[in-house]
């Protein structure tokens, strides 16, 4: 199923499941590259994870909450977007940073894509080792307030290299891989094997 739908006269509507702005800008960003007419919103939505999620697995749940309650809350949507960012115990006994994006449409199809895996500081794992959510712990390190509404711990961590939007943007992209290349989700090993012949 393509990422547009039947009715080319309205535009494309697609809600996040967050009134955060970088998460909302995000998904406008990439959407607006892939379809000239798209309405993108955001919506309060549970993720149904500890407001710090652990591990991928978790992270990823909070991911698909957040995109299926914004698609039920919007019954115009065609797409629901959930992003949400988490933390990982890392092999080497300090943590990284993970972040998933789930996107799902109203024919039950999910797309899948992340992670955003960046090491944190000392500093930082032991404050989210104690229980604190890692926008607080940024700002508690940079001496500043909102970084998870601006830049993010990937902004403040790169120098400005990138920031959270920039980065939530590749997770986004990666999710709508099975609207914006459909064919290779309906092939069949099969089909190619006749088609190598």
């Amino acid at each position: 199923m393509p990422i547009r739908e039947t009715d080319a006269a309205r535009p494309l509507m697609v809600v996040v499941g967050s009134t955060n702005p970088v998460k909302v800008a995000a998904a406008r960003a990439v959407l607006v590259r892939v379809v000239a007419d798209v309405d993108v919103g955001g919506v309060t939505a549970a993720s149904g994870v500890p407001a710090q999620p652990w591990g991928d697995t978790q992270t990823i749940a909070g991911a698909r909450a957040r995109a299926r309650a914004a698609l039920a809350a919007a019954p115009h949507a065609t797409l629901g977007v959930g992003l949400e960012g988490g933390v990982v115990e890392a092999d080497d006994g300090g943590v990284r940073t993970c972040a998933w994006c789930v996107i799902v449409d109203r024919a039950g199809r999910e797309g899948v894509g992340g992670s955003l895996a960046m090491p944190l500081p000392p500093a930082a794992a032991e404050l989210l080792r104690a229980g604190d959510e890692l926008g607080h712990v940024m700002d508690r390190l940079a001496a500043q307030q909102g970084t998870k509404h601006g830049p993010g711990a990937v902004g403040l961590l790169t120098g400005g290299l990138i920031d959270r939007q920039g980065a939530y943007e590749t997770l986004v992209t990666y999710a709508l891989a099975p609207w914006l290349a459909p064919g290779y989700w309906a092939m069949r090993v099969d089909d190619q094997r006749s088609r190598g012949r």
